[in-house]
């Protein structure tokens, strides 16, 4: 499903609703800590990725009908519980953050902690028995190295599909090599576990403590969306939406935002915002966004799912 932006990009994004998801399953088992979404229009249903401590996967139906009124909730199925390629639960300290469903099975972005019982990891599951089916390397750079890799906790956090064959994956925060405090490392991967080429994102102005939380790739218009978080202690967010050309299939220097908007102006409510992903169609003809937020299993935040969709004046309804 092909995502129309703002038309002009200015125009920014409208709120259609917001959703607060309950706490509990019917199982009476808890639900929370959502870090990516991915949508699959035919079966209108979201996937939900939880990073909860061994890793689970959420099955949500009838967003679609919920945004077109008719019908008043949505309907959890049962969990994907992660486990190894045996049928065993995946160990304590999974921490899932970037998701992509497709045809039977899933691709999965896991944060590491710089140990080796706790490594970054790229997986391919099976949708139905959550099983890991392949195992997919990330680039040489992002691994841990003394003053080098990925920093702890901090990536991979993104994943986006870009064609059939191709991902495009990135960290929350710069490499521990890296001299440029807001350069995102991002890769782009084949699907049999090829690397084609590594650049960075240029997150551009915000607080030292902005990150990148999720991607969406829009090839038909060789765009890219980014996700991006900040937080000031005690309780103060930030969620931003940027813009960015897609990057070449060779190396490139770090991609610049083409326009940012900041969400919250939209009347989002002020939470962790982690999961990005297209959503229903409107009766409008306008495809949305879906975002969703990750409440750290906290009493003092929520589960929400937020519904977007561009905003586009009488002159760009045609395009």
């Amino acid at each position: 499903m092909d995502l129309p932006l703002p038309c002009p990009l200015q125009a920014g994004w409208e709120l259609i609703r917001i959703i607060s998801l309950p706490r509990k399953a019917a199982d009476g088992r808890s639900l929370g800590g959502f870090s990516a979404a991915s949508y699959q229009t035919k079966e209108d249903q979201l996937w939900l990725l939880s990073d909860s401590s061994h890793g689970h996967l959420v099955p949500w139906g009838g967003l679609a009908r919920l945004i077109a009124g008719t019908s008043n909730k949505l309907t959890p199925g049962p969990r994907r519980q992660l486990r190894d390629p045996a049928g065993h639960v995946l160990p304590k300290g999974f921490d899932g953050e970037g998701l992509v469903v497709e045809d039977g099975h899933a691709w999965i972005a896991s944060e590491g902690s710089r140990r080796p019982k706790r490594a970054a990891r790229l997986i391919r599951i099976d949708l139905q028995t959550g099983r890991i089916q392949k195992l997919i390397p990330l680039p040489k750079s992002w691994i841990a190295q003394p003053g080098q890799g990925l920093a702890s906790n901090k990536g991979p956090e993104s994943l986006t599909l870009l064609n059939s064959s191709e991902l495009l994956i990135a960290a929350e925060r710069p490499l521990l090599q890296s001299d440029n405090p807001t350069a995102i490392p991002i890769a782009r991967v084949t699907t049999t576990g090829t690397l084609i080429s590594e650049s960075e994102l240029e997150l551009g102005f915000g607080g030292s403590q902005d990150g990148l939380t999720d991607l969406l790739a829009i090839p038909r218009r060789n765009r890219l969306l980014a996700l991006v978080r900040g937080f000031d202690a005690p309780f103060t967010w930030r969620a931003r939406l940027l813009l960015y050309s897609l990057p070449k299939t060779t190396a490139a220097p770090p991609l610049q935002p083409l326009i940012g908007w900041n969400l919250l102006e939209t009347g989002l409510p002020a939470d962790n915002w982690e999961a990005l992903t297209v959503g229903p169609r409107l009766a409008d003809g306008r495809t949305t966004l879906v975002l969703a937020s990750d409440d750290n299993y906290s009493p003092f935040q929520e589960n929400w799912l937020a519904v977007m969709a561009p905003r586009r004046t009488s002159s760009c309804r045609n395009e």
